[in-house]
């Protein structure tokens, strides 16, 4: 058993457009055959990626892995002489997902961030060589042998030689990292705590399964074993602390055994509580320490303001108190600076934020109003925020975004010079998340070039909203949706400008009983 840090801090820096190596038009023994100079076309859309800048002893399931992150892997090529790989996807879109998420959110293995572009190849052309068949094989087990779910979003975790509690907030935080948790629900089984998770699609869930199982969440101690569910999804009907359904928010919370902040502080000194533990008070914080996962999963919650937290410095009360606040985490506040004050507004952050969660309150700070703190529904949807828009720009400069110390953002007094800056959105008919059940959460993704528009008039014609984008940026590409023409996609000249249109142009009013939906599509035109 080993213990993985898996939170890879992300890194804005984006590629630049330089001579790259692609493959010849035959086949290539793994690095060893000469690989053919060409500039890369940013034209040009292929479902082949090229990676670039992997470590040196990077491993064929890892860079698949990677892929798969945005969708099913179709052949792989491994050039590990030159720390560069291609990786065929299913088709033009997963690349496409691949190639503009990477934009926004550079991947990373082993802290080392990669870089992602379109190939200028259609296809993969490989050899049968013994390095070649390797990849090959390893390719297969993971389609085939860890996929064995098929379309199964739903996983079983059994956590083993538990010596701390685990929480739903910890297993939504760790397994928030590989896609969008739907649904949690966990029960003691064979003296065992286990869980079902219901992840956003097939793709993340086996994903989550190729990198979480047999980890460590705490140093030699909860070890998560993960196997597929033979339920195709959960039906939860409660949300308290033994089961939630992040879709719904209007569950009651039903019986509720919630574990105290006391007896979770008596676990960790030793004390007895609802889990003896053999660790000394001095042992916990060591085993905290020495683990990565553990440093990051306490830190996820307590030490965003810092933006790197560590458990090395913290005394007894400390760690507790950073175990204790997974139990009921109900921070939803964000705290975002290097705002554009001259452009910045809060209708501006909530409909910027609302794509990814519904907001509350939004105060753009009176005496630094590059600054702002922003309040969501709940703290899943302020991860989400941080997740997708942190190192984002909006009006030309990048968003920065870590949770707050506030746990509510409070009303200025009326009449106050201040009170414009703050604005209260609770009854706002805009929310995207506040019918239960919407598909709106399934359908988070992050800032492209490519907007979705919905809502639309059957009179509105494609010239008409052409010219509507075009005041604010470069349309490159309109198309109706053939089946209805109520939605549209259009393409605009980059990521900063889309998110510039879908801030300003969101609610737009196109009639007299219709206004413009906005936002961010995974497809392209």
């Amino acid at each position: 058993m080993r213990d993985m840090d898996l939170y890879r801090p992300a890194n804005g820096t984006k590629r630049n457009n330089e001579d790259t190596s692609h493959l010849l038009a035959g086949s290539v023994d793994n690095g060893a055959k000469k690989i053919k100079t060409e500039r890369l076309d940013p034209s040009v859309v292929s479902r082949v990626v090229h990676l670039r800048s992997l470590p040196s002893d990077v491993s064929e399931t890892e860079v698949i892995q990677l892929g798969m992150s945005f969708g099913r892997v179709t052949n792989i090529l491994m050039l590990k002489g030159k720390n560069q790989a291609f990786l065929e996807m299913e088709d033009e879109e997963a690349a496409t997902m691949m190639v503009t998420g990477s934009e926004v959110t550079p991947p990373s293995i082993r802290d080392r961030l990669i870089f992602v572009q379109f190939s200028n190849h259609k296809e993969l052309k490989t050899d049968n060589s013994p390095n070649q068949l390797k990849a090959q094989a390893a390719l297969q087990a993971m389609q085939q042998g860890d996929a064995g779910g098929g379309q199964n979003h739903v996983l079983r975790i059994v956590v083993e030689n538990m010596l701390y509690p685990i929480t739903i907030d910890i297993l939504h935080t760790i397994f928030s990292k590989f896609g969008v948790v739907l649904k949690i629900i966990t029960f003691n089984k064979n003296n065992q705590f286990q869980a079902l998770l219901q992840m956003g699609d097939a793709i993340q869930s086996q994903t989550a399964k190729l990198s979480l199982d047999g980890q460590n969440i705490y140093n030699s101690c909860c070890t998560l074993r993960i196997e597929y569910s033979k339920l195709t999804s959960l039906n939860v009907k409660y949300n308290n602390d033994k089961s939630r359904d992040y879709t719904r928010n209007d569950l009651p919370s039903g019986e509720s055994s919630i574990l105290g902040q006391n007896a979770l502080s008596n676990v960790l000194t030793g004390a007895a509580g609802l889990m003896p533990s053999p660790y000394t008070s001095q042992a916990a914080i060591a085993a905290l320490q020495q683990n990565p996962l553990a440093s990051l999963v306490t830190s996820n919650v307590i030490g965003m303001n810092s933006g790197a937290a560590s458990t090395s410095s913290l005394g007894n009360t400390a760690v507790a108190a950073q175990l204790a606040a997974f139990v009921g985490v109900n921070n939803a506040v964000l705290h975002v600076s290097n705002l554009n004050e001259e452009m910045v507004t809060p209708q501006a952050l909530f409909v910027l934020f609302g794509v990814y969660g519904d907001v509350i309150r939004v105060k753009i700070l009176f005496q630094n109003q590059n600054s702002a703190l922003v309040q969501m529904n709940d703290y899943t949807q302020a991860q989400l925020v941080i997740r997708f828009l942190h190192g984002v720009k909006l009006f030309g400069r990048g968003l920065k975004i870590v949770m707050s110390k506030h746990s509510q953002v409070q009303m200025p007094k009326e009449g106050q010079e201040m009170s414009k800056l703050t604005q209260d959105y609770t009854n706002s008919p805009l929310h995207r998340f506040k019918k239960p059940g919407s598909k709106n959460f399934q359908n988070i993704f992050p800032p492209s070039e490519v907007l979705h528009l919905s809502n639309i008039p059957p009179e509105t014609t494609e010239e008409f909203l052409t010219e509507l984008f075009s005041q604010n940026s470069t349309v490159q590409a309109f198309k109706f949706f053939a089946k209805d023409r109520r939605m549209a996609l259009v393409k605009l000249a980059s990521i900063d400008e889309a998110v510039k249109c879908l801030v300003l142009l969101h609610n737009a009013k196109l009639s007299e009983t219709n206004h413009l939906r906005v936002s961010f599509s995974k497809g392209h035109i």
